[in-house]
This record gives C-alpha cells, structure tokens and sequence, in this order.
C-alpha cells in the first residue's frame, strides 16, 4: 500500500507536467522579411477565406464592418466571433503583424494562450504567409468598430483553453501545401484556394467526437457543425453531374442547376466568393471536379410536408 501511494504520489507531478509541456501554445518565428503589404490580393484572401461571414457585426448591412459577435453554435458550446477591426481597444488595431499571422495560421494570442479551433485555422495553416500578412494590411485598411465581443459560452472541461493543445496535436497535422507539379497551375490554384483560404472541408466534412475532421471522409458532407441541417457531399459522389462552368457559376450566384438556390449558411460564403476574380472562381471548381467520389454520412430523410 505505501509503496503503490507512493507511486501515485511521484506519477502525479509527472503527469501534470508531460500534460503542460505537450499542451504549452507555441507561436512560430515565421519568417517576414520587409516587404511592401499588397493590398489588392488582401482583398482577394479576405474574400477568399471568408472573413465578413464570421466576422461582420451581425444585423447589419455593411460586410466590412468586423466587430463581430455572430454566436456559433457547436456539439462543445456556443462560440462568439471576435472583434477583428482595427478598433486598438477591442479589436487588433494594436496588434503586430507576427501577432496577427500567429493568431491566423497557429491559433495563438498574443498573449500566448490557444485559440479554440472555431476559428479554422487548421486549414489557414495551409495558407502562404505572405498572403496573411496582405490579409492584415487590407483589415488595417477598414472601420474601425468598437464593441467587445462577450466571452464564449461553453461547459467545463472543453472551456479550458489549455487542452486545445491536445486537440492540435491530433489534428492539426497539415503544413503549407506544396504544387503538384503533374497539375496545372490552375488546378493549383484552386487546390490552395479550397483547402487553405476557403476552408471548404471545415463545414463540407464529417467530424469524430472530439471535432476533428475525419480524413478519410474529407469533402464527404455530413451534419452541420453548427448543429441545424445537413452540409451537402462536394466531391464526385455529390457534384458528379455538375460540369466545372456550373460549380463556378453557383460560387457566384448560389444558384444550382436544377434550380435550387443555395440557402442556410451558404448564402453569406456564396456572398464572398462572388466578389473572387472569375479566374479564382473557376480554379476552385476546376478542382472540386477533380475530387473522387467519396461515401460520406447518410443524410437523414427529408420530412414529407403536410397537404
């Protein structure tokens, strides 16, 4: 008995410290040589990678107003989208540009703590830095809205920031993407635009118990992470009798072409989209259509309305 206590006693300590150092954020010294910001292509990856749907003040009109606040629902808690304006007292108008690219690509605060992953960052971790760093050039560039944003709402444990350092060390695997140089530049294109900056697999992909995606379902579709409806399969085994013109043109205009138009969550993406270069557009449904099809979740059966 004394010794198995005294076991317990010397596994404890070591425990709690394997859990702290496998849990401790760690922010990369990503390399930023000086170089002027493109404010132009700050845009595009603002649009690309969807920042008003998230980010703009709810019930408003004007999609570059980011002082946040969208509640997002989740199977963990509800999430509140951050201020992200450059507001200095509630949004990021004193923050640095690592600071920024850190927070965006590696999920970490300034202040060094983990950022829950609501924010996709498992897929803007794929994103060419520069990229980010034009990103925060054209935020700087819009209103500045003050407001703080109210805590998020979420149960214990999975309010405990610290374990979302698990959480990254089981998911969030992926590097930068690298071209394949059996593609073209094209289909390049719109494999960084959809895996990276549009984050396409964060909502269009079956998720395990612990929220992460699961890989060999990727694209497959499955319940919608926010908790209401089902998000649609976009690989082969969904859009196989969509041509690429029509996967463009609904990331335009939302409209498909049996006649249904995109609904629920997918208007304010469609939103963004529609404002990429029409060359982007087509990148991403050049790859789209590349995808093999893939079994994912069954849907639930629609309800047959009343007479």
């Amino acid at each position: 008995m004394r010794r198995t206590l005294l076991a317990a006693l010397l596994a404890a300590p070591a425990a709690l410290g394997l859990y702290w150092w496998l849990t401790a954020p760690a922010a990369h010294a990503l390399p930023m040589p000086p170089r002027a910001p493109d404010l132009v292509n700050g845009q595009e990856v603002f649009n690309a990678g969807g920042c008003a749907s998230c980010h703009a003040v709810p019930k408003q009109g004007d999609r570059l107003r980011l002082g946040g606040g969208l509640p997002i629902g989740s199977p963990f808690g509800t999430f509140y989208a951050p201020n992200i304006s450059p507001d200095p007292a509630d949004g990021i108008g004193r923050w640095s540009e690592a600071d920024f690219v850190n927070a965006v690509m590696n999920g970490v605060s300034p202040e060094g703590e983990h950022y829950f992953p609501a924010i996709p960052y498992t897929s803007y971790h794929r994103a060419k830095v520069d990229d980010i760093r034009d990103l925060f050039a054209y935020l700087k560039t819009l209103p500045a809205v003050p407001g703080r944003v109210r805590d998020h709402d979420l149960p214990f444990p999975f309010n405990m920031r610290r374990n979302v350092g698990i959480w990254k060390l089981l998911f969030m695997d992926a590097g930068p993407l690298v071209p394949d140089a059996t593609r073209s530049p094209q289909w390049n294109r719109g494999a960084y635009l959809v895996n990276g900056l549009g984050h396409c697999a964060e909502c269009h992909s079956p998720r395990n118990l612990l929220g992460g995606i699961i890989t060999a379902q990727r694209f497959a579709g499955g319940p919608n992470p926010e908790g209401e409806g089902w998000v649609p399969n976009i690989t082969q085994k969904g859009l196989g009798e969509w041509s690429e013109k029509e996967i463009a043109d609904f990331l335009e205009t939302g409209e498909m072409p049996e006649g249904d138009t995109a609904s629920g969550a997918m208007r304010p993406v469609i939103k963004n989209l529609a404002q990429l270069t029409a060359e982007d557009r087509a990148a991403m449904a050049a790859y789209l259509k590349s995808l093999p099809p893939v079994d994912g979740p069954t849907p639930p059966k629609r309800k047959q309305g009343g007479a």
